[in-house]
């Protein structure tokens, strides 16, 4: 990416987003394509992470996205058992205006030029049909249709892994792995949040949704009547009754104005980078709320992308997936003994995961 400004740099190299192997800035001035691939970290194999199209309100905020979350891919598939490393891309742009063929296959030109380091998918704003024409142009492109020799639309694991984080958050909190009588509150019932919604109805649950989008929020209350809708997160968190929060929309949904009002007992979503800065996991802990940590149990649609790469099984992704309850319930005993958060369990593993990995 050209005329790249002060700020963006000044992102790019701060110390404390994790210390990233390799950022690449990308720019195709006839697509219009802008974007960002971070790689985290290569430790345990090529990196794996989505690609995300979103109109961020600058190029400083778009690297800082891709930072972040290529950070927490780093973890999320050290804590899944997989051998890849992290990495994630940024679009900047509003997908409804500028996604365009040509500028999706610029994108998969800029992925085929790191030679296998980083493997991309579908994220926010971009869908199975995106990654079959980004897999035109690389052979590193999973999230495809299953026409395309792909495994399809990752977001059904990804919530059947939430629901198993879910389960084991409950098992921990109230004893029982069920969700049944309890009211659970999902933030943006959108790409993974109504699967979720579908899980957690077929289990039992009491379920309240809202979301900024009316049109998927149309589509639950189309489909079940008896889900209840409330105006936006802050009349959801607030919620009289709630046992568990979902957030399943964009990350930050943990910070300092939510976190002292949240009425749940337990949260556990789908959202990536759940918590807004280091330390509001103490504070989520001090309120005596259950944290499953995000990158944990949502890492059910990255196992069946890494899973796409050596040919397609769902029933054997669906079984990796299920193990999510095990390992999430791992974390909290893991907490418990060493007297510590759930997320700062979660990255404990997940860090010597990775320092064997580069001493071996």
């Amino acid at each position: 990416m050209t005329d790249v400004t002060d700020g963006v740099l000044h992102t790019l190299f701060r110390s404390e987003q994790g210390g990233h192997e390799q950022v690449v800035l990308c720019q195709d001035r006839a697509s219009g394509l802008k974007a960002v691939i971070a790689i985290h970290s290569t430790a345990l194999g090529p990196a794996l992470g989505g690609t995300r199209f979103y109109p961020y309100a600058s190029e400083e905020d778009a690297v800082a996205d891709a930072l972040n979350l290529s950070r927490g891919m780093s973890y999320k598939n050290a804590m899944a058992g997989l051998e890849h490393g992290g990495g994630k891309a940024v679009i900047i742009g509003d997908p409804e205006l500028i996604k365009t063929e040509e500028l999706l296959l610029a994108y998969g030109r800029f992925v085929a030029s790191l030679g296998g380091r980083y493997v991309t998918a579908c994220d926010v704003g971009t869908y199975v049909a995106d990654m079959d024409v980004v897999a035109r142009e690389n052979r590193w492109t999973t999230g495809r249709s299953p026409e395309n020799g792909g495994a399809g639309d990752s977001s059904v694991l990804t919530a059947y892994g939430v629901f198993q984080g879910m389960r084991a958050s409950a098992q921990h909190a109230w004893g029982d792995p069920t969700l049944r009588g309890r009211k659970v509150g999902v933030a943006g019932v959108g790409k993974v949040g109504h699967y979720l919604v579908e899980h957690l109805l077929e289990d039992g649950a009491e379920v309240v949704v809202t979301d900024v989008r009316e049109e998927s929020v149309r589509r639950i209350t189309d489909k079940f009547p008896q889900v209840t809708v409330v105006a936006d997160t802050d009349a959801l968190i607030r919620t009289e009754g709630l046992d568990v929060y979902a957030p399943c929309a964009l990350g930050g949904a943990l910070n300092d104005d939510t976190v002292p009002v949240l009425t749940a007992k337990v949260v556990c979503g789908a959202a990536n980078n759940q918590l807004a800065h280091p330390g509001v996991e103490k504070d989520i802990e001090d309120r005596g709320i259950l944290y499953a940590p995000d990158y944990v149990v949502n890492a059910g649609g990255v196992i069946q992308v890494a899973d796409e790469l050596h040919g397609f099984d769902f029933d054997r992704c669906k079984t990796k997936a299920t193990k999510i309850f095990d390992t999430t319930l791992a974390i909290f005993a893991r907490a418990k003994e060493d007297g510590i958060p759930p997320a700062a369990a979660a990255d404990r593993i997940a860090e010597q995961r990775m320092a064997e990995a580069r001493r071996g």
